[in-house]
């Protein structure tokens, strides 16, 4: 027994009507994914040299601090603590309860100098003992004498965070996970 064929018509809509499902499907997820998993960034600028170039384009995970904590090593994007729609990307330098300092461009936590492999130079600038409340974070571009960050206007509150940088996926030559450091026992 053979199907019956549906007019040219009928088919017609069928099919376009199965295009427009598969297109806002495509979309919602699309949306939803961008909403809670995903986000892509673009870096500009030179804060985070030698680490991340200026143009590099980036994943950023969203999900990352809703299943686990921030660490210290992380880089993150972060709305600009001074307001607007800008996004901003550094590297988690201080946690909550810790006390930062630097000393002729070295950064201390609790008196212990902090091992620090991916900046090219130290920064050419000193900060006060700095504790760290609850809920912020002390923030460094790698780029330390060409970044505003924490050592100029303060911590950046956690309601700031957008997520943890994962994957560099442009240009090609970039293209892999991002290295997390691990500090050792630094407290």
């Amino acid at each position: 027994m053979q199907a019956e064929e549906q007019p040219p018509s009928r088919a017609r809509k069928s099919a376009l009507r199965e295009a427009v499902e598969t297109l806002l499907l495509t979309v919602l997820i699309y949306f939803l994914i961008r909403t809670f998993l995903v986000e892509n960034y673009r870096v500009e600028g030179h804060s985070m040299d030698p680490t991340l170039a200026d143009n590099q384009y980036l994943m950023v995970s969203k999900l990352a601090y809703r299943l686990g904590e921030v660490q210290r090593g992380d880089i993150i994007v972060f709305r600009d603590p001074h307001g607007g729609k800008r996004k901003l990307i550094k590297r988690v330098i201080g946690l909550p309860g810790e006390v930062v300092e630097i000393r002729n461009g070295q950064v201390f936590i609790h008196d212990r100098q902090l091992a620090e492999p991916y900046i090219g130079a130290p920064g050419r600038y000193s900060s006060a003992p700095m504790p760290i409340p609850a809920g912020q974070y002390f923030v460094l571009g790698d780029n330390r004498n060409n970044s505003s960050d924490s050592h100029n206007w303060g911590t950046l509150s956690q309601d700031k965070l957008v997520g943890k940088a994962w994957i560099s996926y442009w240009p090609p030559r970039l293209w892999g996970v991002l290295p997390h450091v691990t500090y050792g026992d630094t407290p």
